[in-house]
């Protein structure tokens, strides 16, 4: 069976949830796309986000990553923008 594509659930917040209105969005990549993907997606989307690209945190099923690990079908991706505390 080949993989023609990766499929993941990303789970927004902050800024990002901000910017699309909705909690979560679910994307398809093809094979061998890394995380930082993800991000360079919703920017190209929302290019009011590209304050964001150096800041965010990378997390894939509950476990912080690099921006070059690559997708898995089925992963849940959480981008993590700075938070300011008040």
């Amino acid at each position: 069976m080949s993989e023609s594509s990766v499929t993941v659930t990303v789970k927004l917040f902050a800024a990002y949830q901000e910017a699309f209105g909705i909690p979560e969005l679910v994307l398809e990549f093809p094979p061998q796309t890394p995380v930082s993907g993800v991000l360079d997606t919703l920017i190209t989307q929302h290019p009011e986000l590209e304050p964001w690209r150096n800041l965010t945190r990378f997390g894939i099923n509950l476990q912080f990553v690099e921006p070059s690990t690559l997708l898995q079908d089925g992963d849940e991706v959480v981008l993590i923008p700075p938070v300011s505390g008040g």
